[in-house]
């Protein structure tokens, strides 16, 4: 079975990519080596992919490892396309999910609206041996400013995919898996992976 290294540390992020990513070894990078600060700098999702990817590559130094990482988020119309790359941050220094709901949500209403179109993007990097691929996914729905359901993680809860009348926080797994944009992209990573 062959080892893929996550540039993540996020919990939600890795027990989504190990359902979808059956035929390999998913492995945090943190398992691997200790966890450093990566700078994500750039202005696009696929360019902060990369720079993780690339970052942790790097570090492990093992020329045949294959490193995926993620860069993902949510626009809002009313916003601007806000928060956007910004997403994980979004509420400030040392923010949890928790935290940047509550943000989003305020900002949403500040507009005076009840609900915006909305979209998720996810766009994966992976990087290996002379190798740099990048793909996209992306789910498209609307944002509310009440927050319902458990499940899920991030801006879930307030997120209705296109067609649905629940949240993502609200929807079965298996349902959300099929819409996720991360899903879409990583079924997209799974052809590349294939070819290397």
């Amino acid at each position: 079975m062959k080892k893929l290294v996550l540039a993540t540390s996020n919990k939600g992020k890795v027990k989504e990519i190990k359902a979808l990513c059956k035929g390999y070894e998913v492995v945090p990078y943190m398992e691997l080596i200790d966890e450093f600060e990566i700078i994500e700098n750039a202005d696009t999702f696929k360019d902060n992919a990369l720079i993780k990817a690339k970052a942790v590559y790097e570090v492990l130094d093992e020329e045949d490892v294959v490193v995926m990482a993620d860069d993902s988020g949510i626009s809002v119309d009313v916003l601007g396309g806000a928060p956007g790359i910004y997403s994980a941050r979004y509420g400030g220094e040392g923010a949890n999910d928790k935290d940047n709901l509550k943000k989003l949500i305020h900002a949403i209403k500040e507009r005076g609206v009840r609900h915006s179109p909305a979209h998720y993007t996810a766009a994966i990097a992976i990087v290996t041996k002379g190798i740099e691929k990048t793909v996209h996914g992306w789910m498209y729905g609307t944002a509310i400013t009440e927050a319902k359901g458990k499940g899920g993680f991030g801006y879930d809860p307030i997120f209705v995919p296109l067609g649905y009348d629940k949240t993502l926080g609200e929807l079965e797994e298996g349902v959300k898996k099929k819409l996720s944009h991360r899903s879409k992209a990583l079924n997209l990573a799974g052809k590349i992976l294939k070819t290397l």
